[in-house]
């Protein structure tokens, strides 16, 4: 049996997911909408209805769009929907999301892939580790220059009007998000947005500090207006883990001492390969094979899934009102 896919959105990021899904079996793209837009594929349609039909629709749609999509697929189709993040922009769109009942969240997705990542892999194997002993902080730091690209000033990205705050949403909203999935809710958070490269007039820039019940606090720093940087750090009681440049390292223990008796550098050593960008690509294979999967076999997605999701946004957005 081939199931029928539809897209909302088609280049970029929608661009990549797409690819994924025409590589999987038993499902088809049957159509491609875009509001105005006549591209050339014979799937194209500027009619959002004939998307009423398929088995599985994707959104990956600008975000301040996700929610009129999302709305119109729950009401009017019985397809499972993979959205991608954030689910909403505005405090109207997480009501509605919180009032739908049950059966209709175990028809959502949210594009949150590093849930399927090495990342969460590590977190998971890690907080239960005696070589590093109990997680204390957390540091990540990604960034690169895509605000000095000439293609980021005609970006729905750049748009300050109506994606003032596209950096936490676009990028650092995975790490969010990964914490939270990892520690649960957040006990305190703060949010230090700001436009750096001059270029566009939304935030290409930005810090956020989250503090967990366990006593776990994550420094989260992204950016459009740097260097590739490719940094994380988690530092437990008893040892520590670095990763950059391509490689984990991990040290431990703690009471390693020199010959005065004084801490020194932990003497074990683990170092391992660790990918930012092919642990990136195969998290988004997963997501998607994820989501196929439970569209293939008829399964309903776990209500866990979106209840994260939706706290992920909800703390988001609430970050965003404070720096208005």
């Amino acid at each position: 049996m081939t199931h029928k896919i539809g897209f909302i959105g088609y280049k970029n990021h929608a661009k990549k997911l797409l690819d994924i899904v025409e590589r999987t079996d038993n499902v088809e793209v049957s159509y491609i909408y875009h509001p105005t837009k006549n591209i050339e594929d014979s799937r194209i349609t500027n009619n959002l209805k004939d998307l009423y039909e398929c088995d599985g629709v994707f959104i990956a749609s600008p975000n301040n769009t996700h929610f009129e999509y999302l709305k119109e697929m729950i009401e009017n189709s019985d397809c499972l929907i993979y959205c991608e993040k954030p689910p909403v922009t505005s405090s109207d769109g997480i009501d509605y999301l919180e009032r739908l009942i049950s059966e209709q969240k175990k028809r959502i997705f949210f594009g949150f892939n590093l849930r399927f990542s090495g990342f969460n892999d590590l977190l998971k194997e890690y907080s239960k580790s005696e070589k590093l002993g109990k997680i204390i902080q957390i540091n990540i730091i990604t960034s690169q220059g895509l605000a000095f690209k000439e293609k980021y000033l005609k970006d729905w990205r750049a748009d300050g009007e109506n994606n003032l705050h596209n950096i936490i949403e676009n990028s650092s909203i995975h790490w969010i998000d990964l914490m939270i999935f990892n520690f649960g809710k957040t006990i305190n958070s703060n949010y230090l947005p700001r436009l750096i490269s001059d270029n566009g007039t939304s935030f290409d820039t930005n810090s956020v500090n989250l503090q967990f019940e366990s006593g776990i606090v994550a420094s989260i720093f992204t950016s459009y207006a740097t260097p590739l940087v490719e940094n994380i750090v988690i530092v437990g009681t008893n040892g520590f883990v670095i990763i950059k440049d391509g490689k984990m390292e991990i040290s431990y223990p703690r009471d390693t001492f020199d010959e005065n008796g004084l801490f020194t550098n932990p003497k074990n050593k683990e170092e391992i390969d660790f990918s930012f960008q092919t642990i990136g690509e195969n998290s988004l294979k997963k997501s998607v094979g994820y989501f196929l999967e439970c569209l293939k076999s008829s399964k309903k997605f776990e209500s866990a899934y979106f209840d994260t999701s939706t706290y992920t946004n909800k703390l988001i957005l609430d970050l965003e009102e404070e720096n208005k």
